[in-house]
C-alpha cells in the first residue's frame, strides 16, 4: 500500500504553448496520479471548498481520497509563467490559503502503508505526517528551494527519517553548499537518506545508492507543452512501481527510475495533468520498451 502526502493546488500556468486557468495541480496530485498507473494510492492532502467537484471526482477514480481534508477553507492558488526555453519559470501569484495551525491527519486505514511518499511540503508537516505511520518499509521525500532557504534544519531532520530523497540538481547544490553532484549525494546520504535521486530536467536523472551512481537520460521529445509537475510525476511513478513490485533492492530502484523518467515525459507533453491521465492503456509500457532499448541497446 502506498500513501502520498503533499499539496493540492489550483494552477494558472502560462507557457509559450498556451495558458490554462485553475487547473488541478499540486505535488501530491501529480505524484498520486502518476502512481495510479501502477497501484491505487492513498492521498493525504488539504483541499478547499472551492475545489471543483469535477476535480474531486477525477481523483476519486484513481486513488483513495479519504485523506483529502480541510475542505472548509480555500485551496492553494498558484500562477506562474514559463519563458521560451520552457525551463525558466517566473512566479506571479502564490496563495497557500492554509489556516494557521493546520495539522494533516493520516486516516487509520492508511497508517499501515508499506510505502510512503512525502511530496514537496513544509518539512515540519512532512515529519508530523510520517510520525502517524506504523513503521513503513520505504519512505521517500522531496523538497524545494523555499524550504531549504527558510527551514533548512527541518529539511535535514526529514532526510534523517527517510530511505530516499528526490531533489533537483540546483536544490541539491543549495542544500549541501557544494557544486559536484557526486559530493552532494554523498553529503545528503550522510544525513540519513540511503538513496538519493537527483533530477536534471531535460537531461534526465541520477540515482546514487551504495556508493554507486546510475545516470539515466530523459526520454527524448520533439515538443514540450508544460513542464509543471514533471518531477512529481517522476517521483509518483517511481513509488507506484516500487509499491506494485513489492521490492526496494537496487535493481528495483533502477527500474523504478526508468518508469519515473517515462512518466515525466508524458507529464510535459500536455497542459496540466492531462499528459498523465490520458495516455491509452499500454502506452506507458510501450514507451518504457522504447526507452529501455535506447538506454540498454
Amino acid at each position: 500500500m502506498l500513501t502520498v502526502f503533499g499539496s493540492v493546488v489550483l494552477d494558472t500556468i502560462h507557457t509559450p504553448a498556451g495558458t490554462y486557468t485553475d487547473g488541478l495541480g499540486g505535488s501530491s496530485v501529480y505524484a498520486a496520479i502518476s502512481a495510479s498507473r501502477f497501484t491505487r494510492p492513498n492521498l493525504v492532502a488539504r483541499g478547499g471548498g472551492d475545489l471543483p467537484e469535477s476535480h474531486v471526482r477525477m481523483l476519486d477514480g484513481m486513488m483513495d481520497t479519504g485523506g483529502l481534508g480541510g475542505m472548509d477553507g480555500m485551496t492553494f492558488r498558484y500562477e506562474a509563467r514559463y519563458l521560451d526555453d520552457f525551463q525558466t519559470r517566473e512566479d506571479i501569484r502564490v496563495e497557500p490559503n492554509v489556516p494557521e495551525g493546520y495539522a494533516p491527519r493520516v486516516p487509520e486505514g492508511y497508517r499501515g502503508s508499506e510505502f510512503v511518499y512525502l511530496a514537496n511540503e513544509d518539512p515540519v508537516q512532512q515529519l508530523r505526517v510520517l510520525e502517524q505511520f506504523d513503521g513503513p518499509e520505504f519512505v521517500m521525500c522531496d523538497t524545494i528551494g523555499h524550504w531549504i532557504q527558510n527551514k533548512r534544519d527541518d529539511v535535514v531532520r526529514v532526510l534523517g527519517s527517510v530511505d530516499a530523497v528526490i531533489i533537483n540538481d540546483t536544490e541539491a547544490r543549495e542544500l549541501t553548499g557544494v557544486y559536484n553532484l557526486v559530493r552532494c549525494a554523498r553529503d545528503i546520504s550522510e544525513w540519513g537518506a540511503r538513496h538519493v535521486i537527483i533530477k536534471k530536467g531535460e537531461h534526465g536523472s541520477i540515482l546514487f545508492s551504495g556508493g554507486q551512481a546510475f545516470p539515466l537520460p530523459a526520454y527524448p521529445l520533439d515538443a514540450v507543452a508544460d513542464p509543471t509537475g514533471a518531477g512529481d510525476a517522476f517521483a509518483g511513478a517511481m513509488m507506484g512501481h516500487l509499491a506494485s513490485d513489492g521490492r526496494t533492492d537496487l535493481p528495483s530502484l533502477r527500474r523504478a527510475c526508468m518508469y519515473g523518467n517515462v512518466m515525466g515525459s508524458f507529464a510535459v507533453e500536455r497542459a496540466g495533468t492531462a499528459g498523465l491521465t490520458e495516455p491509452p492503456d499500454g502506452t506507458v509500457e510501450g514507451r518504457v520498451r522504447e526507452y529501455r532499448s535506447m538506454v540498454c541497446g
